[in-house]
């Protein structure tokens, strides 16, 4: 099951960002320093105690043209379509205002749970202007300081009470679950219908006529699979037909419950950035990922078209280098035997564990090849061994003298002898330092 969904929601400068990188741990940032992964995050996944969850700072989603009233409308109207809980935060030291009212009055309509953050209460002298936001009357009100961190335990013990207890999806440990994502319209559910070789999903031409994620259990060759249509948005509306980005959440709660992602290109619109974001999503959950071309028949083609398109996408998507790529049509279903097995063999590179010696020999190698690097005092890194710890992805663990001194360079050096040696192909390596103790 997929995790909770918190969503911030309030008009601009009560410090809803400031919040939401507070609950987050940073300021949100792409973790990985690789070229062509989009940076600006509106969403992300968090903890607290023993919860897991998506949080999104509406405040980072903007419909131009529109009069301050109605964008907060829109926030929301996301919110209210799209979160388990809703914290609602209003800015303590300016008072409650007409707008906090208007947007209360439509949270307190939509039956969701809301915990109202009263926002900039950094002195305590100040938690009696808390009485005013109780006259909204749509929750608990909680004083916070997102600039100091100052109440946010207790707003969160509050949000997490209102989580749903989340169930395990129970399938086999063999099947293979796999999720398409993509902008609306590149042709998900036509793809899922190819596959099961049956009309089993809602297909148009109208992005966002499939309501929400559908499990669809098959078996090919022996192997069960599971896939996962993702959908585009749950509902139509302004607020939908305005941006795309209301498509990311969606494939974020599909990617957390997949093994493989196979992610959608329209081969007749080419790449945008949503493309991007949405797929660097996957790359940074870790998932096993097929990059798929689709409306591949619509498209006037030589004997070099294929090659310079795959050329366009290394270029673009330069963080999922490791990731085939498919061409194909759902609508013909031209190449589409490529598809599965392809599934396959990137599940396997997810899941394979290599022997600690021979992971080592390669290591040993690849610093003969290479000298490992020295910081400018002339420190130089040593590394003593290597073990894989975990697969789904596959993560190594250097133990090393000093974690500071394994340069991103270097690292993404031994990443490549890695794949040399075990192609791990379609899936993400991680590779962390940790400091050998004495």
């Amino acid at each position: 099951m997929p995790k909770p969904v918190l969503a911030i929601v309030g008009r601009p400068n009560v410090g809803k960002s400031t919040i939401f990188n507070r609950i987050v741990g940073e300021r949100v940032s792409i973790v990985e320093d690789r070229p062509g992964v989009t940076r600006d995050r509106i969403y992300s996944s968090a903890e607290w105690l023993t919860h897991e969850f998506f949080i999104i700072d509406t405040g980072g989603i903007e419909i131009s043209d529109e009069p301050l009233l109605d964008q907060m409308r829109y926030q929301a109207e996301l919110a209210i379509e799209e979160a388990d809980v809703i914290c609602f935060v209003v800015n303590g030291r300016e008072g409650l205002t007409s707008a906090d009212e208007e947007v209360g009055q439509i949270l307190q309509r939509s039956k969701k749970p809301v915990v109202v953050a009263v926002n900039k209460m950094d002195d305590p002298s100040m938690h009696e202007q808390l009485y005013d936001f109780y006259s909204l009357g749509i929750g608990d009100v909680y004083p916070v300081s997102g600039s100091h961190g100052l109440g946010l335990g207790d707003l969160l013990d509050q949000l997490a009470t209102y989580f749903p207890k989340q169930e395990e999806d129970v399938y086999d440990e063999d099947t293979i679950l796999m999720s398409l994502i993509g902008r609306p319209n590149v042709g998900k559910s036509s793809l899922v219908n190819a596959i099961l070789g049956e009309e089993r999903v809602i297909v148009s031409n109208i992005p966002g006529t499939t309501r929400d994620a559908i499990d669809t259990p098959f078996t090919k060759d022996d192997q069960d699979y599971v896939v996962i249509d993702t959908a585009g948005m749950r509902k139509r509306g302004k607020v939908y037909e305005a941006t795309e980005k209301y498509s990311v959440l969606r494939a974020l709660k599909a990617i957390e419950r997949s093994d493989v992602v196979l992610v959608v290109i329209n081969a007749e619109e080419g790449i945008i950035e949503q493309d991007k974001k949405i797929a660097g999503y996957a790359h940074e959950a870790g998932r096993a990922i097929v990059i798929v071309v689709n409306k591949w028949d619509a498209v006037e083609k030589d004997d070099k078209t294929m090659k310079e398109f795959e050329e366009k996408i290394r270029n673009g998507f330069r963080f999922l280098d490791y990731a085939p790529v498919v061409f194909l049509s759902a609508k013909t279903k031209r190449r589409l035997h490529n598809l599965l097995p392809l599934v396959n063999e990137v599940s396997e590179s997810h899941n394979m564990r290599v022997q600690t010696h021979v992971l080592n020999d390669v290591i040993v190698d690849a610093v003969t090849m290479n000298p490992t690097p020295t910081d400018h005092g002339g420190k130089r890194l040593r590394i003593s061994y290597a073990t894989q710890v975990s697969v789904a992805p596959p993560t190594i663990v250097l133990f090393v003298n000093d974690p500071e001194l394994l340069h991103f360079s270097y690292k993404r050096y031994l990443e490549n002898k890695i794949r040399e040696a075990f192609t791990f192909a379609g899936t993400p390596v991680h590779i962390i330092a940790r400091k050998k103790s004495d």
